[in-house]
């Protein structure tokens, strides 16, 4: 449940959506996104086929298939004993598949890098690190951005220190808004960009 919370996507569209005229106005980096979180907060047959179609629409490559066993253990933990533990490291290993799906926005950056846009490669692909999910992936996207923008560098830091509060955290109320309150101090710091000692 903490984990979850940790990367709630501020893009609020319910998964029965993903059929509506609202939802394909979306540019495709955020189709993408908001099925990939859907299928991250309510892991489903229904869910996994609308990031399918979304893939042979935009021909995706996407290995939908690997998926499936998620969902079977999902089906098996339920009403188990330790089934909080047991769902946190499903969540966890979910979030890694999620993962490998890069969101759009690294893509766009790549093509502002090989312009010379260097202020619009390190804003898109900082959008990017704000649409991952698992603690190493957004770490060694942080790592790979530094040479370009040191203040990564400080972003990662302040990151772990918030894994340390995560892991530490209690589950009442009062804990998980404060862990909440620093996700997003967290994240309005990445998004906040600093271009001072970056290469232009």
């Amino acid at each position: 449940m903490m984990l979850l919370l940790l990367r709630i996507f501020r893009l609020k569209i319910r998964a029965n959506s993903a059929h509506s005229e609202s939802f394909k106005r979306l540019p495709s980096k955020d189709q993408l996104a908001v099925l990939k979180e859907c299928l991250l907060n309510n892991p489903s047959e229904a869910n996994l086929r609308n990031l399918a179609d979304f893939a042979d629409r935009t021909s995706l490559k996407i290995d939908i298939e690997s998926y499936r066993p998620y969902l079977k253990s999902q089906l098996e933990i339920f009403g188990r004993k330790n089934a909080i533990a047991e769902d946190n490291e499903l969540y966890i290993a979910e979030t890694k598949w999620i993962d490998k799906i890069r969101p759009l926005e690294f893509a766009e950056a790549e093509a502002f890098k090989n312009d010379g846009e260097m202020q619009k490669y390190i804003e898109r692909t900082l959008e990017g690190i704000a649409r991952l999910y698992s603690d190493e992936a957004i770490l060694e996207a942080l790592a790979a951005l530094a040479p370009e923008y040191p203040h990564a560098g400080e972003l990662a830091e302040s990151y772990k220190q918030l894994m340390h509060t995560r892991d530490e955290s209690g589950a009442d109320d009062k804990s998980l808004e404060n862990l909440r309150k620093q996700k997003d101090a967290w994240e309005d710091d990445l998004l906040n960009v600093r271009l001072v000692g970056s290469r232009q």
